[in-house]
């Protein structure tokens, strides 16, 4: 059975459209709580937070009610990044934990993103579950009712709360004190957050993007436009930047030359620290599809490896659960340190590299230059009228097996159907942009041609 409102990150969506509204907020809410009456024996106890985007007010409320309906307690912390929701919910022993955010979509998505008691994104069959119950009548009776019905309540400490924890990743013999950093928060759910964990580890905060309207969120700043953050570093000369994206899970960092330092630089930066400490278990780096093979020949010559895992921060979680790694990340700034934190956390993992900086005494700058040599890359989007199991192309396997030939071990051929779009995308790494290229643009062509052949 797969999966039908649940995607690889929560259910995501136009707000109040779709799979998007109150209607079906409020049965998450109550499907939630029903799961957790299974397994304890008192009422249950859900954090609920949000990033800023306006129609947060309408889920947060069909949420809690659905939590209520079903006879449970709602903690509520208001806008909070959602690394915060899963350190909440551990450190609360509540039952489960849900965020109210579509991340990096512009401020009309929404979506609603679950974890468990344990503080980690919920398995594919308990997302399941959730549906079937969703569909069904279950959650339609026996409702309790009398002072068996649930209720709510603020969280006012839950900003301290975090940042005391984002701090607590941070070596206590160390301070920012003469740093400039400036803090992009994307007019997201770390606007308050972020700037106060530089503030109160002793840098002088330049912030941007933390003025949230309800419909700014993720507009020009943050992960996704870094070069606003850019621009204000050389402005302000600043030491480093730090953008986030809307619900401050991933991060993008800006040298102090205003140039813009992407996941995997970041990624071979810390994992070979971690290798020389002998900090990363089992000598491995997590990474998914996407990242550039240079880091895997990094991580190689420091006598690491890496593997990789399909696009999606969740995968790399559930890869280094499995096998006891403690480190990886993706390409786009989701980056997970086992050790301290259960998600993607771009303030920890900001922490993380500012401690590397202070205890080498080098810039940004010379620290990402040095650490992976990137391959040139290059993908190309493919649009196609219908989607066809790549095993039933061969005009593109043909293409594709002739790229990987001509490449060799120098290169890396890529090629996957977009999990959102009817489109394939093309992928490949190699010491010549020209050359790639052109083998990309020749695997395009070829699937062109499969789709408009007849099966």
């Amino acid at each position: 059975m797969h999966r039908k409102l649940f995607g690889t990150d929560g259910v995501r969506g136009e707000a109040n459209a779709g799979d998007i509204t109150p209607e079906t907020a409020f049965r998450i809410g109550a499907a939630v709580t029903y799961q957790a009456r299974a397994r304890v024996s008192h009422a249950p106890r859900v954090v609920i937070g949000k990033d800023t985007r306006l129609s947060g007010y309408l889920l947060e409320t069909a949420l809690a009610s659905g939590v209520c309906a079903l006879g449970g307690r709602v903690l509520l912390s208001g806008p909070l990044p959602t690394p915060a929701i899963a350190h909440l919910t551990t450190t609360m022993r509540a039952d489960a934990g849900v965020v109210i955010s579509a991340s990096h979509n512009p401020y009309h998505d929404n979506g609603i993103k679950i974890f468990g008691a344990d503080g980690f994104k919920l398995p594919d069959e308990t997302e399941l579950e959730i549906e079937r119950l969703i569909e069904g009548t279950e959650l339609d009776t026996n409702r309790p009712t009398g002072a068996r019905i649930g209720r709510a309540e603020r969280l006012d400490d839950a900003v301290g709360r975090y940042v005391t924890f984002v701090k607590s990743a941070f070596p206590a013999d160390l301070t920012l004190e003469g740093l400039r950093i400036v803090v992009d928060a994307a007019h997201g759910a770390a606007y308050r957050t972020a700037p106060l964990v530089f503030k109160e580890l002793g840098a002088e905060v330049v912030t941007i993007g933390a003025n949230p309207t309800g419909k700014n969120i993720n507009h020009r700043v943050g992960a996704l436009h870094p070069d606003a953050c850019a621009r204000e570093v050389v402005r302000r000369k600043a030491d480093l930047g730090v953008a986030l994206d809307g619900d401050a899970d991933r991060v993008i960092l800006v040298d102090e030359q205003g140039d813009v330092i992407d996941g995997d630089a970041v990624m071979a930066l810390c994992a070979t620290r971690m290798l020389r400490a002998r900090k990363l278990k089992r000598r491995t780096l997590v990474a998914t599809v996407m990242s550039n093979l240079g880091l895997e020949q990094a991580m190689e010559r420091e006598g690491g490896k890496l593997v990789r895992c399909p696009v999606g921060d969740r995968y790399v979680v559930e890869m280094m659960r499995s096998r006891g790694y403690n480190f990886g990340g993706e390409q786009s700034g989701h980056l997970i340190f086992l050790d301290h934190a259960t998600t993607g956390d771009g303030l920890v993992a900001a922490m993380q590299v500012l401690a590397i900086a202070l205890r080498e005494s080098r810039p940004l700058s010379e620290l990402t230059q040095g650490a992976m040599e990137r391959l040139p890359q290059i993908l190309v989007n493919v649009p196609l009228s219908e989607r066809r199991a790549l095993e039933e192309m061969p005009k593109t396997q043909a293409a594709i097996a002739a790229a990987e030939a001509e490449l060799g071990t120098s290169g890396r051929v890529l090629v996957r159907w977009s999990g959102t779009e009817p489109k394939l995308r093309v992928m490949i790494e190699g010491p010549q942009h020209d050359a790639i290229e052109t083998l990309a643009r020749g695997i395009a062509a070829e699937a062109k041609r499969d789709v408009a052949s007849p099966m």
